[in-house]
């Protein structure tokens, strides 16, 4: 089993600009421990989820107890601990998408991409994920791609986009 403590990674380069974005948070909230869901925003939106040596880099700066930092990322369910890949595909899943055909956008998402929900391709280029409902049930099917809903969307429609989202890169 992976050692997931606060004490395993290398410390960030002072010099990435993400550290100094997390670094002026940090002096704008006065080094205070109140801040640290500020902060823990900050640093997701800097590097799409949260990194050990990014956890352990901000538990220093505020002074406070990995347990502490590592129990309110996991307690929040908006923090993740892992990359959520370069492009997101959300599948709302919830009782009007299910039944307009979420369950064949995600089989189709499957044997295209090879990810089931929770999972990342190994390039890190696209993540797949499942959402109870995202209230847009006017418009099921619905997939949300980078942020952008896809209404009423078709299996092969969604998979188009997110070959033509990769193959821009």
């Amino acid at each position: 089993m992976k050692n997931t403590t606060l004490t395993q990674d290398v410390e960030p380069a002072k010099t990435d600009p993400r550290i100094k974005l997390i670094t002026a948070k940090i002096k704008k909230e006065n080094y205070k421990p109140d801040a640290l869901i500020e902060i823990l925003h900050t640093a997701q939106n800097a590097y799409g989820y949260l990194p050990m040596n990014v956890l352990k880099f901000i538990t220093k700066a505020l002074h406070l107890p990995p347990s502490r930092v590592y129990s309110t990322v996991t307690f929040y369910h908006f923090f993740s601990l892992k990359s959520k890949g370069e492009h997101t595909c959300l599948v709302c899943t919830g009782t009007a998408c299910y039944v307009k055909g979420a369950q064949l956008i995600l089989n189709e998402i499957e044997k295209q991409f090879g990810l089931k929900p929770g999972q990342v391709t190994a390039d890190n280029k696209l993540g797949v994920s499942v959402a109870r409902c995202i209230g847009a049930c006017g418009l099921a099917p619905a997939v949300v791609l980078d942020e952008e809903v896809h209404a009423k969307v078709s299996a092969e429609e969604i998979v188009n986009s997110i070959n033509a989202k990769i193959a821009v890169q």
